[in-house]
């Protein structure tokens, strides 16, 4: 939003000095957000033997990073834009150490969510903040370039976290996957200190910390929600946290419709290349994370891989990813972001309907394979104009605002998809589980208590089978089927919401001319003077 007077037109540079230094070290940092987001998928079944965890508070270990990240990337973004994106860079980067220390060394499954989520609010300083440097630094075809190296390698790496991971875990304790970053994260604060701009077109106007504080608890109260939703006994806190982002979405909306200098601009959030962009993003990066904190349960539960084989199970999908990105580019500047966007799109739906009808009991790994060959290229060609559309449509002082947006599609899709996959598969694990149980004719030696250890998680079912060795074969198994009913509710729900967004994009994204007819005027009404505000306190305007 422009402010009053003369206007200052945002026009970076088509590349900063020593560009390909400062591209490297912004990705190295984000890699460090990455390598910390994706890591614990496949620790969950050493986790859950550690602490005899439910699948709920496997669940929130999972989303725990995601949930900081979100929650806080909005007001954090809006920060850095007004009091220095580098500073906010590093101070994120040095708060992950401790993070990552805390969350190898947990005595609890409750300390190590906690420790997940400070994980996320340190991401949430530094993540963002290196999309909103790229959007600020580089101009034209050389800041789509940027942005496709930065989604492809940034996701790539998000996705060898599960393969570094696992190599860990044959060797050392399941803490151990948390310390991986440590180096990196010193390596990154050298770089970013030395390589990265201080100053480049950030903002002057104050901050709305009251819109910041409201869209903090509008994520988390959303997130946590979903997450209890399918705990017994937890109906009433899922109420409260239900209403809690209920009543912060409404108090959100009033303020940044009447916020002199609204943290979230919904006079840009408005815009079509915006908000379509916004909800693809949002269900790419979730069917991305939910693909992979299900599969790598799938994998070792099972099919009885090893960390290091499930791990390295998914390096189609990283290959893909970095191989497709750059073509990414390309088609984005020839044909458009809506072409592209529903070429990644149809690459996803094959996956999840590949991994519902074709992964079962003793699934091959060609079948494990392809699937993740499908995600890796549906998300190397959305993930690119899903972020571009977004920095494309917003003054480059409001890169914050567009850099925040690019980061909740990922980390808010993927606690949501990480949360309604969790819950789904919880659920239809319990019901799966307590239908065997009945339909056994030993169900009357299963007690009240040993039936609710079979029905809380695999591990927990396992942990039963072992106390049991008569008995262990038939739990086991029983656990398998169990485990597969659940994930076949959890890629449905993801293979609709894939359709949804395809559905979306087809009808409301504009072709490539009407595209790039729509961004040209938003640049201008950005470069002209602010209108005066009207009696409600907001600007007037056309809208988007």
């Amino acid at each position: 939003m422009a402010t009053s007077g003369t206007p200052r037109i945002d026009v970076p540079n088509e590349a900063p000095a020593r560009p390909s230094l400062v591209l490297a070290s912004l990705i190295i940092v984000a890699a460090v957000a990455n390598l910390n987001l994706s890591v614990a998928n496949v620790a969950l079944p050493a986790i859950g033997e550690a602490f005899d965890s439910s699948q709920t508070s496997l669940n929130l270990v999972a989303v725990g990073y995601s949930l900081g990240l979100a929650a806080s990337v909005l007001y954090l973004g809006a920060i850095g834009d007004r009091h220095g994106r580098k500073l906010l860079l590093l101070l994120g980067i040095a708060l992950s150490v401790p993070a990552c220390l805390l969350a190898a060394y947990a005595p609890s499954d409750g300390v190590l969510v906690m420790a997940r989520i400070l994980g996320g609010l340190s991401a949430g300083m530094a993540y963002p903040t290196t999309l909103a440097l790229i959007t600020a630094l580089w101009a034209g075809p050389g800041r789509t370039k940027a942005i496709a190296l930065w989604s492809a390698l940034g996701g790539g790496i998000s996705m060898l976290g599960p393969v570094i991971a696992g190599a860990l875990l044959e060797r050392f304790y399941w803490g151990s996957v948390f310390l991986v970053t440590l180096p990196l994260a010193l390596v990154a604060l050298v770089m970013a200190l030395m390589f990265v701009p201080a100053h480049a077109n950030e903002s002057v106007e104050p901050v709305d910390n009251l819109g910041g504080v409201l869209s903090v608890l509008l994520i988390a109260g959303l997130v946590l929600a979903i997450n209890f939703a399918a705990v017994p006994g937890q109906g009433s806190l899922v109420i409260g946290l239900a209403v809690v982002a209920v009543v912060a979405a409404v108090a959100f909306f009033l303020r940044q419709r009447r916020a002199a200098n609204p943290l979230y601009d919904l006079r840009i959030a408005g815009r079509r290349t915006f908000w379509v962009a916004a909800c693809a993003g949002i269900i790419v990066y979730g069917s991305l994370m939910g693909s992979a904190f299900i599969s790598q349960q799938y994998l070792q539960n099972v099919l009885e891989y090893n960390p290091v084989e499930a791990g390295a199970a998914i390096l189609p999908l990283v290959v893909m990813m970095v191989l497709v990105a750059p073509r990414s580019a390309k088609l984005v500047e020839t044909r458009g972001a809506r072409a592209t966007l529903l070429i990644g799109y149809t690459f996803l739906f094959l996956a999840f309907a590949w991994m519902l009808v074709f992964w079962g009991e003793d699934s091959g790994y060609w079948q494990i394979g392809l699937a993740y060959v499908f995600i890796g290229i549906g998300a190397g060609f959305a993930g690119t104009p899903a972020s571009h559309s977004l920095t494309g449509s917003v003054p480059v002082r409001r890169a914050g605002m567009a850099s925040g947006t690019a980061d909740l599609q990922r980390d808010l899709g993927g606690a949501i998809m990480q949360s309604v996959m969790g819950v789904l598969l919880t659920a239809g694990y319990a019901s799966a589980f307590s239908d065997a149980i009945a339909d056994s004719p030993e169900s009357r030696k299963v007690s009240e208590q040993v039936q609710s250890e079979l029905t809380k998680s695999f591990a927990s079912a396992a942990e039963v089978a072992r106390q049991h060795p008569p008995y262990a074969d038939q739990i086991v198994e029983a656990a398998r089927r169990s485990f597969l009913h659940g994930d076949d509710w959890a890629y449905a729900v993801g293979l609709a919401a894939i359709g949804l967004g395809a559905l979306l994009i087809l009808f409301r994204y504009p072709h490539r001319d009407a595209e790039r007819e729509l961004l040209l005027r938003y640049h201008a009404e950005d470069a002209a003077p602010a209108p005066a505000p009207s009696p409600a306190g907001r600007p007037k305007g056309p809208g988007a």
